[in-house]
Order: structure tokens, then C-alpha cells, then sequence
């Protein structure tokens, strides 16, 4: 155990050690370069973490991380509304935004399938996706979530749980690797496995 001689600075190391990929030695150099900051600098920062903690909120339509109850991308007029995107997490939207080869909605699922980490089906916003998608007006679904084998079972239980609605249902292009996280690909991959995505049932044979 590293030995400080500020108490304070122990703290401040052990509070950004605790973020993730952050070792000691990255948090004793981000503390440090904290110090040398002005004040105001740092009051800045500080508050931007605590208010984006303290008031940032869930989409209500697509659980989407937002300022306002309904997401920007929810609320833009010009959005497709017949086409959902379901992904597993909030860099998953940023990472296809970033692509400009996606017009649709989304719906974020808060996670995927995996048995051994303890997260099952109730866990995620299934339920939400079942409802916005009986509502009658979506014409197709896809299944953007990572190529693993917990990314493919979460797209076979969420065909099952589709199955029988008027929808198409499909599936990113295999462009991304097996195996792959879908945040890590990069957008000119992720972008044309978005424009040739391919039936789910087609996939899965």
C-alpha cells in the first residue's frame, strides 16, 4: 500500500482509483494534475459530475440516458418511427450515431442475457421493447447487440418474445468479429453492419 503524506490526497487517489481501467499510479497523476488546477477549474469539474449524477434521467420511450424525460433522439421529427434499434447500453447508441448510417429509433435494453453474471430477462427493459412493439407501429426491429454468446442468446430470446408480431426482424452483418464488444468497432464496420443487416432468422441458419 502506497504511503501518502496527505491523508487528503490518500482520499482523492483512492476515490478515482475506483473509476474503471484507473490503476494507483493513474489516479495519484490525475490527482496531482487536479491540484494544479485553479480552483474555479476544478469547482467546474466537480459540479459536472455531481449534477450529471444528481439530475441526469432515463428516456422514458427508449431508456436512453437524457436531460428530459424523452430523449433528443426520441424527439427529432425527422427520426424514422417504424425502425427500432435495440442495443445493449448507452455507448452502444453513440457508437451507431456516430456511424450516420442510422435513422431510426432506439431502445436501449440496459444490459444483455448472462446467466453467469446473475442477469436474467427481468433484469433488462424487455418488457418495454414487447409493449412498443405491439403498439402497431413499428415495421421492423434489429437486434444490434454484440457478436458473444451472450449477445446471441439475448437475440434468440428476443425473437421468441417478437415472434408472431407483424415485424421484420433483423440482424447486424456479421462485419463486426465474433466475439466482438460492439462499442470497440470501429464506425465505418459498425456503420455498413448496420446497412447490411440481414434477416435474424436467416443468421441464425
Amino acid at each position: 500500500m502506497d504511503h501518502f503524506s496527505s491523508q487528503l490526497l490518500e482520499r482523492a487517489v483512492n476515490a478515482l482509483s475506483d473509476l474503471p481501467g484507473v490503476g494507483r499510479k493513474t489516479a495519484l497523476r490525475l490527482a496531482l494534475h487536479i491540484l494544479r488546477q485553479d480552483r474555479e477549474s476544478v469547482q467546474t469539474f466537480a459540479s459536472a459530475i455531481l449534477d450529471f449524477r444528481n439530475q441526469v434521467k432515463y428516456c422514458k420511450v427508449c431508456h436512453n440516458l437524457s436531460d428530459t424525460d424523452v430523449c433528443e433522439i426520441c424527439s427529432q421529427p425527422r427520426r424514422n418511427r417504424r425502425l427500432i434499434c435495440v442495443v445493449e447500453n448507452v455507448q452502444n447508441v453513440l457508437a451507431i450515431e456516430n456511424t450516420q448510417q442510422y435513422d431510426g429509433l432506439y431502445h436501449v435494453l440496459g444490459g444483455i442475457i448472462s446467466p453467469m453474471d446473475g442477469i436474467g430477462p427481468k433484469d433488462l427493459e424487455i418488457d418495454s421493447l414487447v409493449e412498443r412493439v405491439s403498439a402497431g407501429d413499428v415495421d421492423e426491429v434489429i437486434m444490434a447487440l454484440s457478436p458473444t454468446m451472450e449477445g446471441d442468446t439475448t437475440c434468440f430470446y428476443l425473437s421468441r418474445r417478437l415472434e408472431g408480431l407483424p415485424i421484420r426482424l433483423t440482424t447486424i452483418a456479421r462485419g463486426v468479429s465474433v466475439g466482438d464488444e460492439l462499442e470497440y468497432a470501429d464506425e465505418l464496420t459498425l456503420g455498413r453492419s448496420i446497412v447490411n443487416r440481414v434477416s435474424f432468422h436467416q443468421s441464425s441458419n
